[in-house]
């Protein structure tokens, strides 16, 4: 039985097998802020959905001026021919990308959104692992990749980058993408919306959840450690990852505070003098500035004996890297169970 409470979005397309599949598509996503109701036909919608509609989704060529008796808070219209007829109406371009059509939809709700999504409570604690280097070319990034596409396999997984060239162009949005500029923005504008901001700027490599970097690394210079720390602790309080995989870099403020929040830091490294000098260098830093917390759960590690990388983002899970990944996550995890034992002891 449906509480009255609910917020409903509706969707309407007698395309039966788009409506099928979108809505498929979307149960399958957390923390959405609506009840979906679907409808293949019109007069069904029209005869059967007697709750306050949050958004009435419709699409093009199943659109009628019937529909408004039903009065939605936010109407939209999915676009099939490119052209908006109707006045007064939202728009979304039906064919594109599913994961794209919830975010254009989820921006439209936020104008009328007057509660966070609800939160699921796991009671777990959310582990976070920096990856930093002071070295250059050591395979940071693709060991990054590697771990978090390997995490996510099993466990709710989230990727950042902070680097000031991210590397992945698999990873890189394009230039009308949202990014991590768009979402400190809107942590700091919209504290009360932070979680279902996050939904409309959140991309996908199969289970794997990242935020586009930033489009210029320049930006990262003028984020304070502050504002990072923030940004992090919002993460670990919805409760939705239990991993959180940082791609680090010294073009950001607040480096080793974020360090010290790891559970565990991974350095890779190369075996070159120069390379050698670079982390004495780091680790008397550290010392230095009485981060030697920071030193005791890193490991160093070296992937001089991986000759080749694969091209394609997704294969990164096979091969030399990925195995020795595999190896490094058994660790991880069982150091995780311990930590659960002991919050709950």
């Amino acid at each position: 039985m449906r509480e009255k409470s609910s917020k409903v979005m509706v969707l309407c397309d007698t395309e039966e097998e788009y409506a099928q599949l979108m809505t498929e598509f979307m149960k399958k996503r957390k923390n959405l802020p609506w009840e979906l109701h679907t409808y293949t036909d019109v007069q069904d919608l029209i005869s059967m959905e007697k709750q306050e509609m949050e958004m009435l989704v419709v699409s093009e060529s199943d659109y009628g001026p019937e529909l408004q008796a039903l009065c939605p808070k936010r109407f939209v219209i999915l676009n099939e021919s490119g052209v908006m007829k109707w006045e007064n109406l939202f728009y979304v371009d039906k064919y594109q990308e599913a994961e794209e059509i919830v975010k254009q939809l989820l921006g439209i709700y936020m104008e009328i959104a007057d509660v966070q999504l609800p939160v699921l409570r796991t009671n777990r604690r959310t582990v976070f692992i920096g990856n930093y280097s002071p070295v250059r070319r050591c395979m940071q990034t693709s060991f990054a990749v590697t771990m978090s596409l390997l995490l996510a396999e099993k466990h709710s997984t989230l990727y950042l980058n902070f680097e000031h060239y991210a590397g992945s162009s698999e990873l890189l949005p394009d230039m009308q993408t949202l990014d991590m500029a768009d979402l400190l923005y809107f942590l700091n504008a919209q504290k009360d919306k932070f979680r279902l901001r996050l939904q409309t700027i959140l991309k996908h490599r199969g289970r794997l959840a990242y935020i586009p970097p930033m489009k210029s690394g320049q930006n990262l210079l003028t984020i304070t450690a502050a504002e990072w720390l923030e940004l992090l602790q919002k993460i670990e309080e919805l409760e939705e990852y239990e991993y959180v995989i940082l791609d680090l870099s010294e073009s950001m403020q607040g480096l080793f505070e974020i360090l010290r929040l790891c559970t565990r830091v991974y350095t890779l490294t190369r075996e070159d003098r120069i390379a050698r000098g670079k982390l004495i260098q780091y680790e008397q830093v550290l010392a230095l500035y009485e981060y030697g917390d920071v030193l005791g759960k890193t490991r160093r590690l070296s992937l001089s004996h991986i000759r080749r990388l694969p091209e394609e983002l997704e294969q990164l899970t096979k091969g030399d890297l990925a195995d020795l990944v595999k190896g490094l996550i058994q660790e991880i995890e069982e150091y995780g169970k311990e930590e659960r034992w002991n919050m709950q002891n």
